[in-house]
């Protein structure tokens, strides 16, 4: 084999190399995010207190709300990305939107971004404005289901509670003694495709 075959031999070797890495690349870029939802229903006595001391929690979007005169207010928040593995208690959902937690009587305020559900943690997270560590606000509670068929997965739970941690964040932020360790807001569910 001549020098001149064995250099268009090896080049046309890396071009087809090239191209096999690229076109891997952007089939990995294309590949579609995970879609779904998660729900927080806020019972009404849970409204009712809040409201009584002056808190109030406005979904911003992308959240989605309704509201039930028997269950309550409902937060739709998108699932936009991440890789969770709801039966094996590992991996995040982010979520769209974000919520605001305001106290009327004290004017206090905290936004919170980049809503996640963590199963590492079993919690649903929120960034607040300007920090970047995510702070644990609500734990799945009472009776609780999870199931997978195909690539759906989901969570049910009847019950949702305020998280430790972020009933610590709120009290100090909002300049408040509402939020409590165990403190039920009403009941959650996660439904993840892909």
């Amino acid at each position: 084999m001549s020098r001149t075959t064995g250099r268009f031999l090896a080049g046309g070797v890396a071009v087809v190399l090239a191209v096999t890495a690229f076109s891997g690349v952007a089939a990995a870029d294309t590949a579609p995010a995970p879609t779904g939802s998660a729900v927080v229903t806020e019972n009404n006595t849970f409204l009712q207190a809040a409201a009584s001391n002056g808190v109030f929690i406005v979904p911003l979007p992308n959240a989605g709300v309704s509201y039930d005169t028997t269950a309550g207010l409902s937060t739709s928040l998108p699932v936009t990305g991440g890789s969770v593995n709801l039966r094996g208690y590992y991996g995040n959902a982010t979520l769209g939107g974000s919520l605001l937690f305001v106290d009327v009587f004290t004017g206090k305020s905290v936004l919170f971004k980049q809503l996640a559900f963590s199963a590492d943690d079993w919690r649903l997270t929120g960034v607040p404005d300007g920090a970047t560590d995510p702070v644990l606000l609500f734990k799945p509670a009472g009776l609780q289901r999870t199931e997978q068929s195909g690539t759906t997965q989901s969570l049910t739970a009847s019950a949702l509670t305020v998280d430790a941690s972020g009933a610590q964040f709120l009290d100090g932020k909002l300049n408040t003694a509402f939020f409590t360790n165990g403190q039920a807001v009403g009941s959650f569910t996660l439904t993840v495709n892909g």
